[in-house]
């Protein structure tokens, strides 16, 4: 069975794939740190990994530039692709908070505030709830810090959707087996946009919770930990991946040091 199945399945389970998004993540986790253009020739032959067709990927690459995200040149028999100026700035927001460092220590001081922003607090009776060292988006006209003394789990339940819930469940489902993954670079480098395009579509959704608010058994993990240690088991292969060249496939320019600022874990570069 081809290792992929179960994370590649999971993905089309929650929403229909959407490849030109596919398409946004590969620039964000492959090709930024690397120059910037990727040729369809390599983007085809990742996302073919995936089980992306041709024709879908043209549509999605045609849909990219009508909307002004991507720019693409022609160089010989291959045409190249970056993020136009546009597509750059709506990209740069979402990467930070993508790519955001785990926390190394247990949330014990929390801001309970009057003003806040649904990415990185939790709407409580008319009030932002957040971990004190949360950047505030503004000064806010009122804001109380101190411990978190008490938590009922019915309280737990209501802070985070269902649908939060289930995604971030099925995400650590997958962790699991992705933890372990072996294989050839270009089947790491698949499985490492397959890893980020499901993050990417939580955290861009769904607040961050750190799991001292998190239900159940997700109170038990630490979902961006868990996310940042398999990035980094699949990172080697992806890059060397990166690093290839195969047929009319030229390898990519190094990566730069962006790369080992992901997750803020030093990864290989």
């Amino acid at each position: 069975m081809d290792p992929l199945d179960p994370v590649i399945t999971a993905l089309h389970a929650e929403s229909r794939l959407r490849v030109w998004s596919l398409v946004i993540t590969v620039f964000g986790d492959c090709v930024q740190h690397r120059g910037g253009a990727i040729s369809t020739a390599r983007l085809g032959r990742l996302l073919g990994r995936i089980g992306v067709e041709p024709g879908a990927l043209r549509t999605a690459l045609s849909r990219l530039g009508r909307d002004g995200w991507v720019d693409s040149e022609r160089t010989g028999r291959l045409s190249h692709y970056r993020l136009s100026p546009s597509g750059l700035a709506r990209f740069t927001e979402a990467t930070s908070r993508i790519y955001a460092a785990p926390r190394l220590s247990p949330v014990t001081a929390w801001s309970l505030s009057s003003d806040g922003t649904p990415q990185t607090a939790l709407a409580l009776g008319g009030l932002w709830l957040a971990p004190a060292d949360t950047p505030q988006p503004a000064k806010p006209a009122f804001r109380l810090v101190g411990r978190l003394t008490d938590l009922t789990p019915a309280m737990r339940d209501s802070l985070i959707s269902a649908e939060h819930a289930t995604a971030l469940r099925r995400l650590l489902d997958d962790l699991d087996h992705l933890a372990t993954l072996q294989g050839d670079p270009l089947t790491h480098a698949a499985a490492r946009i397959l890893l980020v395009h499901r993050w990417r579509r939580i955290v861009l959704r769904y607040p961050d919770l750190p799991p001292e608010v998190l239900s159940g058994d997700l109170a038990q993990e630490d979902p961006r930990a868990r996310v940042a240690a398999v990035y980094r088991h699949l990172t080697p292969g992806t890059e060397n991946w990166l690093d290839s060249a195969e047929g009319e496939i030229a390898a990519m320019p190094p990566p730069d040091s962006s790369l080992a600022r992901r997750f803020h874990m030093a990864l290989p570069a």
